[in-house]
């Protein structure tokens, strides 16, 4: 059964106002919750095959902070999922090879959040998903068939960590 892991770029930092979205660098509290997140996905034993990541600088830092624990995946910096929408997000993981078993996406709201509510046709964290995916948060999904099947209400919101939640 496919495993799709979104994972929300960690907290921001707007100390710099001259610099562009993309160059962005993570907060102090933002570096502490993604590496919070990491150590999450090292007790869980998280081993997607495939990461896909936006070029944005905070989602690579987010990334480089969890992926320590991610194992050794395939890991691709893909333009089209700086600042995608839903629809595009699925375009992009309806491409994924059928023998990928795990995809992690980091990337942005509000794509990401609106991505997993559409997917998701159950789950116990669906109402704290549709209040809000806060910065640093991994929802995992999971669903039957192959990534080109992947579509509205075929997945199953298995679980939402937040950072603030972990130890």
């Amino acid at each position: 059964m496919p495993h799709l892991y979104l994972l929300r770029h960690a907290k921001s930092s707007w100390d710099e106002p001259g610099l562009g979205d993309r160059d962005r660098p993570l907060s102090p509290r933002g570096r502490r919750a993604a590496e919070r997140v990491g150590e999450h996905v090292r007790a869980e034993g998280i081993r997607p095959d495939l990461v896909l990541c936006s070029p944005a600088v905070r989602a690579r830092q987010t990334l480089a902070r969890v992926r320590r624990g991610l194992g050794d995946p395939k890991v691709t910096f893909d333009e089209t999922l700086y600042a995608a929408d839903a629809d595009r997000l699925l375009a992009r993981l309806r491409t994924v090879p059928a023998d990928a078993e795990g995809v992690m996406v980091v990337g942005h709201n509000p794509g990401l959040q609106d991505l997993a509510l559409e997917l998701a046709a159950e789950g116990g964290d669906l109402r704290r998903l549709r209040g809000k995916l806060p910065t640093g948060a991994l929802a995992t999904l999971t669903f039957e068939g192959t990534w080109q099947e992947l579509g509205p209400r075929r997945a199953k919101l298995v679980r939402l960590v937040v950072p603030r939640d972990l130890p």
